[in-house]
């Protein structure tokens, strides 16, 4: 089936977008099946030639949607330590300061308002390129660029 073949393969992306935007992984999950159920219902209409950009944009519309049921608009935070695993014979010192460094980056990439946070994450989690971003968020390359730009200046600031 072409669905099966073309947005399938895309499904950790759009998992990996829904828990940023979320919080966690039980709501991104109900994100991403919604997700697919839309992208299946629309598919026959799909004519372009990224599929991953598609279906992103598709994520970013449902978790909209769900933001709005959810009314009150607070996310959970994502569990670090459920989700890294340490290498066998790391440092343990080492080991503790990478974790707190992971934690303190995704406090503040959670922190951000949503409209960073995904473009931010489209960028440099998911690989997306401006005009990929632009697509999937539905704005102009230059509103990416500066949200991306501005992303990165509060990211700096919170974790000096």
């Amino acid at each position: 089936m072409r669905f099966e073949r073309e947005i399938l393969p895309h499904l950790d992306a759009a998992h990996n977008l829904a828990r940023w935007l979320t919080g966690n992984d039980a709501d991104a999950a109900d994100v991403v099946q919604e997700a697919c159920v839309r992208a299946l219902g629309f598919f026959d209409g799909f004519r372009g030639d990224d599929a991953r950009a598609w279906l992103l944009r598709i994520v970013r519309n449902t978790f909209y949607t769900w933001l709005r049921k959810n009314s009150a608009g607070k996310t959970m935070p994502f569990d670090e330590a459920v989700h890294d695993v340490v290498g066998a014979g790391e440092n343990p010192e080492r080991t503790a300061i990478r974790r707190a460094d992971g934690v303190a980056l995704q406090r503040s990439i959670e922190a951000l308002p949503v409209e960073f946070r995904e473009t931010l994450v489209l960028r440099e989690i998911e690989g997306l390129s401006y005009k990929e971003i632009a697509h999937v968020v539905g704005v102009p390359m230059g509103t990416v660029m500066s949200r991306i730009a501005r992303a990165r200046r509060m990211l700096r600031e919170a974790l000096a």
